[in-house]
């Protein structure tokens, strides 16, 4: 995900306390989507669309940019299976490659919407940053405690966002495009907005989040790691602490039980995204990559990761029930490590797209998914090339609920 430019991370800031100030909707009245009775599906739930940006940035796949838009194409044929492709291009000529591309790959235009937005780069899992929330989503056994209180809804419609600020994975400055681009998608779904927003002493702070740094069952419970909001050098929030940022997941994203995770895996430039290696695939069920070489800098993050899961409840106080997935083999490109996972799989609405490597445990993979989600065809994508941008399939889509 993210490439070029020079880095910019920075450690953690010193802890404040702070007061919670609950993003502005549409209206106008302060309020929370939690308040509102809003919060975040799972990505299994229906879709009514898919965000995709069409790839342009040629340095992310330095010697390979030529077959990546391709593979976009094909990520766009198999989701137009069964829901709309919203598709966000740089200008018309963009757009005349895409439809170009997009045709001869049997992509059916009439299931893909164009939104003209200049870009950095093609991740729309993480700048496509106001998460959609749906009125009515199930909640944890503690549902209606806590959070702000609303006596009457302020809210229209079945459908918010909750609008995090992007800030190119606190890493890379070439992010502002990004940014506006993220609000464009906002603009096109036509949802109600609200902005999380801490006070901290006399300075407001917009809280920075990514689709790729949170996972959620529907159920209120929601996967992160420590290192990605709380401590790493690129903590997002870290002036926020756990208290306040666990506040901020609950009031925006309906986030009753945060599980924590401690580091993400060799090779992730966003320091920490849950996305490369722990996602729900159902309530109560979650898949951990499992590295069984202990010498792969891998082996002891994710060894880490599945005794917190086996310590873990979730928001309805249910154990986890646990399902190891294999790694490929390591992916290594002018010595660097690139961060390739089976974890990184998407859901649509018909199917589950599944990352591949020409590795031999992509069979093994795909067999897993197959019993996961019985109801849905399991898909393998090629994504060899595709992970030398530091991403695959998760990483360039981002969901919009069903209403």
């Amino acid at each position: 995900m993210k490439r070029t430019a020079t880095k910019a991370g920075r450690g953690p800031a010193k802890t404040t306390r702070g007061v919670m100030k609950a993003g502005r909707g549409a209206t106008g009245a302060t309020t929370t989507p939690y308040a509102e009775g809003f919060a975040m599906p799972a990505e299994w739930e229906p879709h009514a669309a898919t965000f995709l940006a069409w790839p342009h940035e040629k340095s992310d796949w330095p010697g390979k940019f030529e077959v990546i838009p391709w593979v976009f194409a094909e990520l766009a044929r198999l989701i137009t299976r069964s829901e709309r492709v919203r598709l966000i291009v740089r200008n018309a000529a963009d757009r005349n490659h895409a439809r170009s591309v997009l045709t001869a790959t049997g992509v059916d235009l009439k299931k893909v919407d164009f939104i003209v937005a200049a870009t950095d780069r093609s991740w729309t899992r993480d700048f496509v940053s106001p998460l959609l929330v749906r009125r009515g989503a199930k909640r944890g056994a503690r549902s209606g405690r806590g959070g702000a209180k609303s006596s009457r809804s302020t809210a229209g419609g079945g459908l918010a966002a909750a609008h995090f600020r992007f800030d190119g994975w606190k890493r890379y400055p070439n992010h502002k495009q990004d940014l506006v681009a993220g609000k464009a998608a906002l603009d096109f779904v036509k949802a109600t907005s609200f902005e999380p927003v801490i006070t901290l002493g006399e300075r407001r702070h917009a809280v920075v989040l990514e689709g790729g740094a949170i996972d959620v069952d529907g159920e209120g419970t929601l996967l992160a790691t420590e290192e990605c909001l709380l401590d790493g050098k690129q903590a997002r929030n870290p002036e926020l602490g756990r208290g306040l940022t666990e506040q901020v997941l609950r009031d925006f994203l309906g986030a009753e039980k945060v599980i924590w995770l401690g580091r993400g895996i060799a090779g992730d430039d966003t320091g920490g995204h849950i996305d490369d290696f722990a996602r729900f695939v159902s309530p109560g069920r979650v898949v951990i990559a499992q590295e069984l070489e202990k010498k792969d800098p891998n082996y002891a993050v994710l060894r880490d990761g599945l005794e917190r899961l086996r310590a873990a409840r979730d928001a309805r106080g249910r154990r986890l029930d646990i399902v190891p997935l294999p790694m490929p083999a390591p992916i290594v490109f002018e010595k660097q490590r690139l961060p390739a996972s089976y974890a990184n799989f998407y859901v649509t609405t018909g199917s589950v797209l599944v990352p591949t490597f020409n590795d031999p445990n992509d069979r093994v993979a795909l067999g897993i998914f197959s019993e996961l989600f019985p109801s849905r065809e399991v898909i393998g994508v090629y994504s060899r090339d595709l992970v030398l941008g530091l991403g695959t399939l998760h990483c360039s889509t981002q969901q919009e609920p069903k209403v």
